[in-house]
Protein backbone atom coordinates (compact mmCIF):
# COMPACT_ATOMS: atom_id res chain seq x y z
CA UNK A 1 0.00 0.00 0.00
CA UNK A 2 1.44 3.33 -1.16
CA UNK A 3 1.78 5.58 2.46
CA UNK A 4 1.58 9.22 1.63
CA UNK A 5 5.10 11.74 1.99
CA UNK A 6 3.78 12.71 6.31
CA UNK A 7 3.39 8.97 6.53
CA UNK A 8 6.77 8.35 5.21
CA UNK A 9 7.68 11.28 7.94
CA UNK A 10 6.16 9.62 10.59
CA UNK A 11 7.50 6.23 9.40
CA UNK A 12 10.92 7.41 9.57
CA UNK A 13 10.60 9.23 13.28
CA UNK A 14 9.56 6.09 14.50
CA UNK A 15 11.93 3.75 13.25
CA UNK A 16 10.11 2.24 10.60
CA UNK A 17 10.78 2.53 6.43
CA UNK A 18 9.82 5.08 3.94
CA UNK A 19 7.39 3.97 1.93
CA UNK A 20 6.35 0.49 0.97
CA UNK A 21 10.48 -0.69 0.41
CA UNK A 22 13.45 0.37 1.69
CA UNK A 23 16.19 2.53 -0.38
CA UNK A 24 18.77 -0.84 0.43
CA UNK A 25 17.26 -3.73 1.42
CA UNK A 26 19.52 -7.01 1.52
CA UNK A 27 19.04 -10.42 3.17
CA UNK A 28 21.78 -13.15 4.34
CA UNK A 29 20.80 -15.88 6.06
CA UNK A 30 18.24 -15.26 8.32
CA UNK A 31 19.08 -11.49 9.07
CA UNK A 32 17.47 -8.89 6.87
CA UNK A 33 19.10 -5.13 6.78
CA UNK A 34 17.34 -2.19 5.64
CA UNK A 35 18.85 1.56 4.46
CA UNK A 36 16.58 4.59 4.40
CA UNK A 37 16.51 7.58 4.41
CA UNK A 38 15.54 11.63 4.31
CA UNK A 39 17.34 14.80 3.19
CA UNK A 40 15.63 18.60 3.32
CA UNK A 41 16.89 21.85 2.52
CA UNK A 42 14.98 25.24 3.49
CA UNK A 43 15.07 28.91 2.65
CA UNK A 44 13.30 30.85 5.58
CA UNK A 45 12.97 34.67 5.74
CA UNK A 46 12.30 35.82 9.15
CA UNK A 47 10.54 38.83 10.64
CA UNK A 48 10.30 39.54 14.13
CA UNK A 49 8.88 42.93 16.50
CA UNK A 50 9.51 43.36 19.92
CA UNK A 51 7.27 45.41 21.77
CA UNK A 52 8.12 46.16 25.54
CA UNK A 53 5.59 48.54 27.61
CA UNK A 54 6.79 52.27 27.84
CA UNK A 55 9.43 51.79 24.76
CA UNK A 56 10.35 51.85 21.36
CA UNK A 57 9.43 48.49 19.58
CA UNK A 58 12.37 46.53 17.76
CA UNK A 59 12.29 44.94 14.15
CA UNK A 60 14.76 42.11 12.98
CA UNK A 61 15.06 40.48 9.84
CA UNK A 62 16.80 37.49 8.52
CA UNK A 63 17.21 35.33 5.58
CA UNK A 64 18.71 31.71 6.13
CA UNK A 65 19.42 28.39 4.67
CA UNK A 66 18.44 25.72 6.70
CA UNK A 67 17.34 22.05 7.65
CA UNK A 68 12.91 22.24 8.78
CA UNK A 69 11.46 20.29 11.74
CA UNK A 70 12.70 17.06 10.25
CA UNK A 71 16.45 16.99 9.99
CA UNK A 72 18.46 14.71 7.75
CA UNK A 73 18.42 11.17 9.06
CA UNK A 74 19.81 7.52 7.92
CA UNK A 75 18.69 4.35 9.23
CA UNK A 76 19.91 1.31 9.39
CA UNK A 77 17.70 -1.26 10.43
CA UNK A 78 18.37 -5.26 11.13
CA UNK A 79 15.59 -7.87 11.50
CA UNK A 80 15.25 -11.31 11.91
CA UNK A 81 13.60 -13.99 13.15
CA UNK A 82 14.44 -16.88 15.95
CA UNK A 83 11.89 -19.27 16.90
CA UNK A 84 8.74 -17.69 17.60
CA UNK A 85 10.65 -14.01 18.61
CA UNK A 86 10.40 -11.05 16.30
CA UNK A 87 13.81 -9.30 16.68
CA UNK A 88 14.71 -5.33 15.42
CA UNK A 89 17.61 -3.91 16.28
CA UNK A 90 18.04 -0.07 15.04
CA UNK A 91 20.28 3.08 14.32
CA UNK A 92 20.20 5.99 13.04
CA UNK A 93 21.92 9.14 12.77
CA UNK A 94 20.45 13.04 12.04
CA UNK A 95 23.29 15.37 10.56
CA UNK A 96 21.83 19.01 9.26
CA UNK A 97 23.28 21.05 6.81
CA UNK A 98 24.31 24.03 8.63
CA UNK A 99 27.78 25.21 10.39
CA UNK A 100 28.18 27.92 12.85
CA UNK A 101 30.55 29.88 10.96
CA UNK A 102 30.01 32.57 9.06
CA UNK A 103 33.48 32.35 7.52
CA UNK A 104 33.38 29.80 4.70
CA UNK A 105 35.87 26.92 5.50
CA UNK A 106 36.05 27.35 8.86
CA UNK A 107 33.87 25.48 11.22
CA UNK A 108 33.32 27.78 13.81
CA UNK A 109 34.84 30.54 15.04
CA UNK A 110 38.31 30.65 16.69
CA UNK A 111 38.54 30.99 20.28
CA UNK A 112 35.00 29.95 21.16
CA UNK A 113 35.12 26.24 21.28
CA UNK A 114 36.55 23.90 24.21
CA UNK A 115 40.27 25.08 24.76
CA UNK A 116 40.22 27.37 21.90
CA UNK A 117 39.86 25.06 19.25
CA UNK A 118 38.12 25.65 16.22
CA UNK A 119 34.30 24.14 15.67
CA UNK A 120 34.27 22.05 19.21
CA UNK A 121 31.44 24.80 20.13
CA UNK A 122 29.28 24.66 17.05
CA UNK A 123 25.95 22.83 17.77
CA UNK A 124 25.21 23.12 13.97
CA UNK A 125 27.15 20.25 12.40
CA UNK A 126 26.68 17.77 15.05
CA UNK A 127 25.94 14.27 13.98
CA UNK A 128 22.56 13.64 16.45
CA UNK A 129 22.30 9.97 17.66
CA UNK A 130 18.55 10.33 17.80
CA UNK A 131 17.85 6.00 17.72
CA UNK A 132 19.93 2.91 19.16
CA UNK A 133 17.60 0.28 20.73
CA UNK A 134 16.65 -3.47 19.67
CA UNK A 135 13.48 -5.11 20.54
CA UNK A 136 12.24 -8.92 20.56
CA UNK A 137 8.32 -10.10 20.98
CA UNK A 138 5.86 -11.35 18.89
CA UNK A 139 1.95 -11.43 18.76
CA UNK A 140 1.12 -13.17 21.15
CA UNK A 141 2.55 -11.27 23.86
CA UNK A 142 3.81 -7.77 22.69
CA UNK A 143 7.43 -6.60 22.25
CA UNK A 144 10.10 -4.93 24.97
CA UNK A 145 12.63 -2.51 23.74
CA UNK A 146 15.99 -1.33 25.10
CA UNK A 147 17.65 1.56 23.93
CA UNK A 148 17.19 4.77 22.66
CA UNK A 149 14.27 5.93 21.23
CA UNK A 150 11.46 8.34 20.57
CA UNK A 151 9.41 9.00 23.49
CA UNK A 152 5.59 7.92 24.16
CA UNK A 153 4.06 11.50 26.23
CA UNK A 154 3.77 14.02 23.12
CA UNK A 155 4.77 11.13 20.26
CA UNK A 156 1.85 10.82 18.07
CA UNK A 157 0.89 14.60 18.19
CA UNK A 158 4.14 15.70 16.45
CA UNK A 159 3.79 12.91 14.37
CA UNK A 160 0.41 14.14 13.22
CA UNK A 161 2.01 18.04 12.55
CA UNK A 162 1.90 18.79 9.17
CA UNK A 163 5.25 20.76 9.45
CA UNK A 164 6.98 17.91 10.14
CA UNK A 165 7.64 18.03 6.16
CA UNK A 166 8.23 21.78 6.69
CA UNK A 167 9.64 24.43 9.03
CA UNK A 168 6.65 25.91 10.85
CA UNK A 169 8.17 28.32 13.88
CA UNK A 170 11.47 29.36 15.05
CA UNK A 171 11.13 31.60 17.85
CA UNK A 172 12.69 28.35 19.85
CA UNK A 173 15.11 27.74 17.46
CA UNK A 174 17.18 30.48 16.03
CA UNK A 175 18.16 30.05 12.52
CA UNK A 176 20.33 28.00 11.19
CA UNK A 177 19.58 25.07 13.55
CA UNK A 178 19.95 21.32 12.06
CA UNK A 179 16.14 21.37 12.80
CA UNK A 180 13.46 24.25 13.63
CA UNK A 181 10.50 23.85 15.87
CA UNK A 182 7.60 23.12 13.74
CA UNK A 183 4.63 24.04 15.84
CA UNK A 184 6.56 22.64 18.77
CA UNK A 185 5.78 24.80 22.06
CA UNK A 186 3.00 26.23 20.41
CA UNK A 187 0.29 23.26 21.30
CA UNK A 188 2.36 20.37 22.39
CA UNK A 189 5.55 19.62 23.98
CA UNK A 190 8.38 17.83 22.37
CA UNK A 191 8.31 14.14 23.15
CA UNK A 192 12.52 13.82 22.25
CA UNK A 193 14.59 10.21 21.55
CA UNK A 194 15.58 8.94 25.11
CA UNK A 195 16.67 6.28 27.09
CA UNK A 196 14.07 3.62 27.80
CA UNK A 197 12.93 0.05 28.40
CA UNK A 198 9.23 -0.20 27.32
CA UNK A 199 6.64 -2.53 26.89
CA UNK A 200 4.18 -2.43 23.89
CA UNK A 201 1.30 -4.83 23.91
CA UNK A 202 -0.39 -7.28 21.10
CA UNK A 203 -2.78 -4.76 18.38
CA UNK A 204 -6.00 -5.62 19.75
CA UNK A 205 -8.57 -4.73 17.20
CA UNK A 206 -6.71 -1.39 16.95
CA UNK A 207 -6.63 -1.22 20.57
CA UNK A 208 -2.81 -1.13 21.53
CA UNK A 209 -0.72 0.24 24.70
CA UNK A 210 2.90 1.04 25.78
CA UNK A 211 4.66 2.27 28.48
CA UNK A 212 7.96 2.05 30.07
CA UNK A 213 10.36 3.28 31.91
CA UNK A 214 12.99 6.38 31.13
CA UNK A 215 16.51 7.90 31.83
CA UNK A 216 15.65 10.68 34.67
CA UNK A 217 16.46 14.37 34.78
CA UNK A 218 17.68 15.23 37.90
CA UNK A 219 16.10 18.41 37.52
CA UNK A 220 14.77 19.64 41.21
CA UNK A 221 16.92 17.94 43.67
CA UNK A 222 20.23 16.38 43.74
CA UNK A 223 19.25 12.37 43.41
CA UNK A 224 16.82 10.57 41.06
CA UNK A 225 15.85 7.67 43.36
CA UNK A 226 13.47 6.36 40.41
CA UNK A 227 13.53 6.42 36.94
CA UNK A 228 10.71 8.50 34.80
CA UNK A 229 7.39 6.48 33.84
CA UNK A 230 5.59 6.92 30.40
CA UNK A 231 2.40 5.39 28.83
CA UNK A 232 0.40 5.56 26.21
CA UNK A 233 -3.21 4.17 24.60
CA UNK A 234 -4.26 4.18 21.05
CA UNK A 235 -7.12 3.01 19.17
CA UNK A 236 -7.52 3.09 15.60
CA UNK A 237 -9.94 2.46 13.54
CA UNK A 238 -10.96 1.78 9.55
CA UNK A 239 -13.89 2.39 7.37
CA UNK A 240 -14.91 4.95 5.47
CA UNK A 241 -13.68 7.96 8.17
CA UNK A 242 -10.71 6.55 9.78
CA UNK A 243 -9.08 7.84 12.82
CA UNK A 244 -7.17 7.47 15.99
CA UNK A 245 -7.82 8.29 19.36
CA UNK A 246 -5.00 8.31 22.42
CA UNK A 247 -4.36 9.33 25.70
CA UNK A 248 -0.89 9.37 27.48
CA UNK A 249 0.92 10.48 30.47
CA UNK A 250 4.61 11.15 31.93
CA UNK A 251 5.48 11.54 35.36
CA UNK A 252 8.77 11.86 37.47
CA UNK A 253 10.32 12.65 40.60
CA UNK A 254 13.60 13.73 42.11
CA UNK A 255 14.87 14.19 45.61
CA UNK A 256 17.10 15.69 47.81
CA UNK A 257 19.79 13.56 49.02
CA UNK A 258 20.72 13.10 53.09
CA UNK A 259 22.92 16.10 54.34
CA UNK A 260 22.31 18.00 51.48
CA UNK A 261 21.28 21.62 51.38
CA UNK A 262 17.92 21.37 49.85
CA UNK A 263 16.46 20.21 53.23
CA UNK A 264 13.15 22.36 52.73
CA UNK A 265 14.25 25.01 55.15
CA UNK A 266 14.39 28.33 54.47
CA UNK A 267 14.55 29.26 50.76
CA UNK A 268 16.00 25.75 50.19
CA UNK A 269 13.52 23.47 48.42
CA UNK A 270 11.65 20.57 49.47
CA UNK A 271 12.69 16.89 49.89
CA UNK A 272 10.93 15.96 46.79
CA UNK A 273 9.63 16.96 43.38
CA UNK A 274 7.38 15.34 41.40
CA UNK A 275 6.37 16.65 37.62
CA UNK A 276 3.23 15.26 36.02
CA UNK A 277 1.79 15.52 32.02
CA UNK A 278 -1.58 14.21 30.71
CA UNK A 279 -2.60 14.29 27.08
CA UNK A 280 -5.69 13.75 24.87
CA UNK A 281 -5.44 13.62 21.14
CA UNK A 282 -7.89 12.71 17.91
CA UNK A 283 -7.31 12.49 14.34
CA UNK A 284 -9.99 11.39 11.63
CA UNK A 285 -10.47 11.98 7.76
CA UNK A 286 -12.72 11.31 5.19
CA UNK A 287 -12.02 11.62 1.57
CA UNK A 288 -9.89 14.09 0.89
CA UNK A 289 -9.74 15.82 4.51
CA UNK A 290 -8.16 15.05 7.56
CA UNK A 291 -8.58 16.60 10.78
CA UNK A 292 -6.25 17.01 14.47
CA UNK A 293 -7.22 17.88 17.89
CA UNK A 294 -4.95 17.49 20.83
CA UNK A 295 -4.86 18.91 24.41
CA UNK A 296 -2.29 18.32 27.38
CA UNK A 297 -1.49 19.72 30.92
CA UNK A 298 1.54 19.48 32.98
CA UNK A 299 2.86 20.35 36.60
CA UNK A 300 6.57 20.52 37.01
CA UNK A 301 6.87 19.50 34.17
CA UNK A 302 8.67 22.17 32.54
CA UNK A 303 7.96 25.19 30.26
CA UNK A 304 6.06 24.15 27.60
CA UNK A 305 6.31 27.79 26.21
CA UNK A 306 10.00 26.33 25.49
CA UNK A 307 8.63 23.18 24.79
CA UNK A 308 11.02 21.02 26.44
CA UNK A 309 10.32 18.51 28.90
CA UNK A 310 11.81 19.39 32.53
CA UNK A 311 13.12 22.55 31.80
CA UNK A 312 11.54 25.40 34.24
CA UNK A 313 9.72 23.04 35.68
CA UNK A 314 9.96 24.81 39.14
CA UNK A 315 11.38 28.01 41.09
CA UNK A 316 14.20 25.75 42.49
CA UNK A 317 11.70 25.99 45.78
CA UNK A 318 9.56 23.54 44.99
CA UNK A 319 6.94 25.91 43.65
CA UNK A 320 5.79 24.19 40.52
CA UNK A 321 5.68 25.86 36.85
CA UNK A 322 1.46 24.79 35.48
CA UNK A 323 1.37 24.64 31.72
CA UNK A 324 -1.32 23.39 29.10
CA UNK A 325 -1.90 24.09 25.52
CA UNK A 326 -4.22 22.59 22.44
CA UNK A 327 -3.24 22.16 18.97
CA UNK A 328 -5.93 21.68 16.17
CA UNK A 329 -5.17 20.93 12.38
CA UNK A 330 -7.18 20.88 9.26
CA UNK A 331 -5.86 19.44 5.86
CA UNK A 332 -7.47 18.82 2.32
CA UNK A 333 -5.37 16.63 -0.26
CA UNK A 334 -6.00 17.59 -4.04
CA UNK A 335 -4.89 15.21 -6.19
CA UNK A 336 -0.21 15.44 -5.32
CA UNK A 337 -1.04 18.65 -3.78
CA UNK A 338 -2.02 18.83 0.19
CA UNK A 339 -3.25 22.20 1.63
CA UNK A 340 -3.37 22.64 5.28
CA UNK A 341 -3.87 25.25 8.49
CA UNK A 342 -2.94 24.65 11.89
CA UNK A 343 -3.22 26.86 15.24
CA UNK A 344 -1.77 26.02 18.61
CA UNK A 345 -1.68 27.35 21.89
CA UNK A 346 0.87 27.02 25.31
CA UNK A 347 0.74 28.60 28.64
CA UNK A 348 3.10 28.71 31.53
CA UNK A 349 2.11 30.33 34.98
CA UNK A 350 3.54 30.22 38.36
CA UNK A 351 6.78 28.29 39.19
CA UNK A 352 9.81 29.72 37.25
CA UNK A 353 8.13 32.61 36.26
CA UNK A 354 7.01 34.03 39.49
CA UNK A 355 3.66 33.96 41.49
CA UNK A 356 0.98 35.03 39.02
CA UNK A 357 3.11 35.78 36.17
CA UNK A 358 1.95 34.20 32.76
CA UNK A 359 4.19 33.17 29.33
CA UNK A 360 1.74 32.33 26.37
CA UNK A 361 2.48 31.23 22.62
CA UNK A 362 0.40 30.80 19.71
CA UNK A 363 1.00 30.37 16.33
CA UNK A 364 -0.71 29.13 12.97
CA UNK A 365 0.94 27.80 10.12
CA UNK A 366 -0.47 27.53 6.44
CA UNK A 367 1.23 25.43 4.36
CA UNK A 368 1.15 24.41 0.93
CA UNK A 369 3.41 20.22 0.27
CA UNK A 370 2.91 19.30 -3.49
CA UNK A 371 4.23 15.53 -4.46
CA UNK A 372 6.85 16.09 -7.15
CA UNK A 373 7.13 12.00 -7.56
CA UNK A 374 7.79 9.50 -5.36
CA UNK A 375 11.05 10.91 -3.63
CA UNK A 376 10.37 14.67 -3.75
CA UNK A 377 8.07 17.05 -2.21
CA UNK A 378 7.60 20.65 -3.07
CA UNK A 379 6.93 22.91 0.59
CA UNK A 380 5.58 26.33 1.06
CA UNK A 381 4.89 27.89 4.67
CA UNK A 382 3.73 30.81 6.46
CA UNK A 383 3.80 30.64 10.26
CA UNK A 384 2.93 33.42 12.20
CA UNK A 385 3.58 33.74 16.16
CA UNK A 386 3.02 35.93 18.95
CA UNK A 387 4.40 35.76 22.48
CA UNK A 388 3.32 37.17 25.86
CA UNK A 389 5.29 37.81 29.03
CA UNK A 390 3.19 38.94 31.39
CA UNK A 391 6.50 40.03 33.55
CA UNK A 392 7.91 42.37 31.40
CA UNK A 393 5.05 43.46 30.17
CA UNK A 394 6.60 42.14 26.26
CA UNK A 395 4.79 40.92 22.88
CA UNK A 396 6.97 39.73 20.41
CA UNK A 397 5.26 38.65 16.94
CA UNK A 398 7.24 36.92 14.33
CA UNK A 399 6.66 36.25 11.10
CA UNK A 400 8.65 32.90 9.40
CA UNK A 401 8.35 32.39 5.12
CA UNK A 402 9.60 29.44 4.23
CA UNK A 403 10.07 27.36 0.53
CA UNK A 404 12.11 24.16 0.16
CA UNK A 405 11.98 20.39 -0.43
CA UNK A 406 12.20 17.79 1.24
CA UNK A 407 13.32 13.81 -0.22
CA UNK A 408 12.72 10.54 0.99
CA UNK A 409 14.54 7.08 0.00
Amino acid sequence: MKKSLLAQAVALTCLAAAGGAQAVSFTQNDVTVDINGTINGFYVNRESKTSVAGTQTSKTQNSELTNGLLPGWINFVVTTKQGDQDIKAHFSFAPGINDSSSVIGLPSTVGTGAGGIPGKSSPYSQIDVRQVYFQFGNNDWGTIKFGRDIGLFGQNIILSDMTLLGVGGTSNAGIPFNTTFGMIAHGYMYTGFQAQITYTTPNYNGLQAAAGIFQPSSFAGDQTKTPGFQAKVDYDWKGAAPGKVWGGLVTQSTSCSSGSTCDGVGANPAKSFTATGFELGAKAGMNNFEAVAYTFTGKGLGLSTVGAQFFGGSDGLGNKTDSKGYFLQGTYKLDKTKFGINFGQNKDTDGILGAGNERKNKAYTLGVYHSLNKFVTLVGELNQEKIDISASDTEIKNRTLSAGAIMFF
